[in-house]
């Protein structure tokens, strides 16, 4: 009797690139994606939509700062002095998670780098203070990370406006299926399609850990336990129409 190929690991992490514990768990979505039989999916969640969208004022500031100050000292993710000082000072910013989202889609249909760009959204935002809900910004986050930026521009315009739309829309109803309260939500589809949320506020600061937990879930699987090498600590949720802290951090 022909034994039976394990399954990969089926991971669908549910995202927003406005959502700061997002970029919290940036490093846990690394170790993932790195990992062999481990297949990553990332679904835009869309923050920051609608009537959502925020428009930069002396309120929103205080709010997001004391918010992102605690989540860098607790996960160790850089914010930088553009951002503080420059972005979240601009009166006329508005902040809307549809065209870093659309951004994502087109890196991801143009060769599986949609991790990269929501990586270097984050970046851009957070550490650069760059408005990333502008076009003319994220063809150069796009060329940054290796993309055509032709290529690029074409794939974003044909997956603007509705096929966004409806790829959000499908991503607050995984949300809502597995159960989960915000972003990031990290949920296993298991091999006879049934979901699990796997909590990944357990494992920020513990990449080992989180590794460990990972080559557990393969093991259980039937694939054999791979020795990985050390990467850098991964460093937890934001509610579906905004950031806050995690009731689970101290």
């Amino acid at each position: 009797m022909t034994a039976q190929t394990p399954s990969d690991l089926r991971l669908h992490a549910i995202i927003d690139p406005y959502c700061g514990w997002c970029y919290a768990a940036a490093p846990l979505l690394d170790i993932a994606q790195s990992m062999p039989h481990v297949e990553l999916t990332l679904h835009g969640g869309g923050m920051l939509t609608g009537t959502n969208v925020v428009h930069i004022s002396p309120q929103f500031r205080a709010y997001v700062m004391q918010h992102d100050q605690r989540i860098a000292k607790i996960t160790g993710q850089p914010f930088g002095d553009a951002y503080y000082n420059g972005l979240l000072h601009d009166s006329e910013a508005v902040l809307n998670s549809m065209q870093p989202t659309t951004a994502m889609l087109a890196a991801q249909a143009l060769g599986g780098y949609g991790l990269d760009m929501l990586h270097r959204e984050q970046k851009a935002l957070y550490v650069e203070g760059q408005h990333i809900s502008k076009e003319h910004v994220l063809t150069q986050l796009a060329q940054d990370i290796g993309l055509n930026a032709q290529q690029f521009t074409a794939a974003y315009q044909q997956l603007a406006g509705n096929e966004t739309q409806d790829h959000i829309e499908q991503s607050r109803a995984l949300l809502f299926k597995v159960g989960g309260q915000g972003f990031p939500t990290l949920a296993l589809e298991t091999p006879d399609a049934d979901w699990a949320v796997v909590d990944l506020g357990s494992f920020l600061g513990r990449p080992q850990e989180w590794k460990k937990h990972l080559q557990t879930l393969l093991h259980e699987q039937g694939h054999d336990i791979i020795e990985l090498d050390e990467t850098s600590p991964a460093q937890t949720a934001c509610p579906i129409d905004g950031c806050a802290l995690p009731k689970t951090t101290n």
